[in-house]
């Protein structure tokens, strides 16, 4: 199978990249600039697809980057990454001479509404209550294809937790010094993936013709796992303890009140879905992950 990654050289991107290869896939990345194995977004836009069976977006600017201050023009910045390049891809399939077989855009389960208690399934409904939800709608949106004949996967995803980048590398040094805690209250639900999940999920999206609609891309323990869980078997996994809560205002000192509610408040998400598609998850366990991660 010949898939077209955007994002491919992110921090997902790399491990999807992997695992297609390692499964005889040719891959070929969007990037800023062309080159082996890759062609540019402005190449995209002015010469279309180029022939392949499937295409991916994973392209996004970190909502989470604690070194941009949450501004108008990183807001700008983080809606462009996401749905202007979903546009951009959604609009080279629908004048594809030769469409692709498949197409499938990683987003996030911010688009259900933070709740300590609702649980949410891929047929529950969000995606108009805050920046984020509505970012979510945005981005899906931009990737509906009336009448095409290409299959459609949206998977929703949680926090992804994997080495060399996403929300460990910001938490591994404070956790490793016997610094790390709880957010805020600590009882905010907590919905997490492994990496190598997220992108099996991905490969099997591709793989399996009778995949389309929406898949949560959340662990099935996801659901159970608060805040203050995770910074305990987080510590546990790295010989550490977790004694020291980081209270809200600090959160909200440092990302600003919009991305607070990122990790103050969360959502319990259950990959209905995912599971009765056949994927099988290769972390279910989130001691089990961690253990992997910081391994």
């Amino acid at each position: 199978m010949r898939v077209l990654v955007g994002g491919g050289t992110g921090f997902v991107g790399r491990t999807l990249t992997q695992l297609l290869r390692s499964r005889g896939h040719e891959v070929t990345h969007i990037s800023r600039e062309g080159g082996k194995d890759r062609i540019s977004w402005g190449e995209l836009s002015h010469s279309g697809l180029p022939l392949c069976d499937a295409v991916v977006n994973l392209a996004g600017e970190n909502v989470l980057n604690p070194f941009r201050r949450w501004s108008d023009a990183f807001c700008r910045e983080v809606i462009n990454s996401r749905v202007e390049t979903t546009r951009t891809l959604a609009k080279a399939i629908a004048n594809a001479e030769e469409p692709p077989h498949a197409w499938v855009l990683v987003t996030g389960v911010g688009y259900y509404r933070p709740s300590p208690t609702a649980e949410y399934t891929e047929d529950s409904h969000g995606g108009d209550f805050d920046f984020f939800s509505r970012l979510v709608s945005a981005w899906e949106a931009a990737a509906l294809i009336p009448g095409s004949p290409t299959r459609g996967v949206v998977v929703r995803s949680g926090v992804v937790l994997g080495k060399g980048g996403g929300a460990i590398s910001q938490m591994l040094l404070p956790f490793r010094l016997g610094l790390g805690g709880p957010l805020g209250s600590g009882l905010q639900p907590f919905p997490w993936i492994h990496i190598q999940d997220l992108a099996g999920i991905v490969c099997h999206a591709l793989e399996t013709e009778s995949v389309q609609g929406v898949l949560n891309g959340v662990s099935p323990s996801s659901p159970m796992t608060s805040n203050a869980t995770f910074a305990q078997e987080f510590a546990a996994a790295l010989g550490r303890p977790a004694l020291l809560p980081v209270p809200a205002w600090a959160v909200r000192a440092v990302f600003g009140s919009e991305r607070a509610v990122m990790l103050l408040e969360g959502q319990k998400v259950v990959p209905k879905h995912t599971l009765e598609s056949g994927y099988q998850f290769i972390f279910p366990d989130l001691s089990a992950a961690l253990r992997d991660v910081v391994a």
